[in-house]
């Protein structure tokens, strides 16, 4: 190699707190270049799920949602709300884990984490409200990414980003749950490593690692920083999408 490679971020500053049917691809380009970031072909733009939800009005107040016996039952052992656990049950194909304190499901959308990703942070009157991640993940950022082509006349990747758990790790991590226009999973299989050795069984999560670097940016309280710019990514690989990412029941050796 000739010449070390880098990535620039930018977190993208200034953008409003986001309401139901807002033109949020609009809204990042104006901030973008208020704050004299120039969006570029082969750049990659991380959005928050949260306010891909938002502008797509999946926010739902808990005091028109009417638990099920279910969700009673589930809502005695975990210690939550009844209404809550009624609207992750909805979003959920399946419940993996339950303790005090803890609802681990398998959502519709194929991912297993914590609430079926429902949430109340960062919204109004967040104890009597709850945000649902997007229907399509991945039919949004497809959607973005040809906004930004009418728009600007170039082609960007996107990712829609959420933050999971994981189960034998502490934290969280910024995670694809919609993705367009760069690989998804970075498949490595019959390529060779430095000694010529072919390597069998690696594949790269390319769209969750940058997920988590633009998260390194936007974070997950007050920072108020919801898109991120990343710059000098290899997006050459073969385009996919987040569901790619969702281990097949087969393959799992805990579920």
């Amino acid at each position: 190699m000739t010449c070390a490679p880098k990535l620039i971020a930018y977190a993208i500053p200034g953008i409003p707190l986001i309401k139901a049917d807002d033109d949020i691809i609009a809204i990042i380009i104006d901030r973008a270049a208020a704050a004299g970031i120039e969006l570029r072909a082969g750049d990659t733009l991380v959005i928050s799920s949260k306010i891909v939800s938002k502008s797509r009005g999946r926010v739902v107040a808990l005091d028109g949602i009417k638990p099920s016996v279910e969700a009673e039952t589930v809502a005695g052992e975990t210690g939550k709300d009844p209404r809550l656990v009624e609207l992750i049950l909805r979003q959920s194909r399946r419940v993996s884990r339950k303790r005090l304190g803890v609802l681990v499901t398998e959502h519709h959308l194929g991912m297993v984490s914590a609430n079926a990703g429902v949430d109340q942070s960062n919204i109004e009157m967040g104890d009597d409200m709850a945000l649902l991640l997007p229907i399509d993940p991945d039919g949004a950022a497809s959607d973005f990414r040809a906004s930004i082509r009418r728009r600007l006349g170039i082609d960007l990747a996107i990712i829609i980003s959420d933050t999971h758990g994981r189960p034998f790790r502490v934290g969280n991590v910024g995670v694809a749950i919609g993705a367009a226009g760069l690989p998804a999973v970075k498949d490595l299989r019959g390529k060779r490593d430095l000694y010529g050795r072919v390597l069998e069984v690696t594949q790269v999560a390319y769209a969750d690692l940058v997920a988590s670097a633009a998260h390194l940016l936007c974070g997950e309280a007050d920072e108020g920083l919801p898109a991120v710019l990343l710059r000098g990514l290899d997006l050459e690989a073969p385009h996919g999408r987040a569901a790619d990412l969702n281990r097949a029941a087969e393959h799992d050796l805990y579920r």
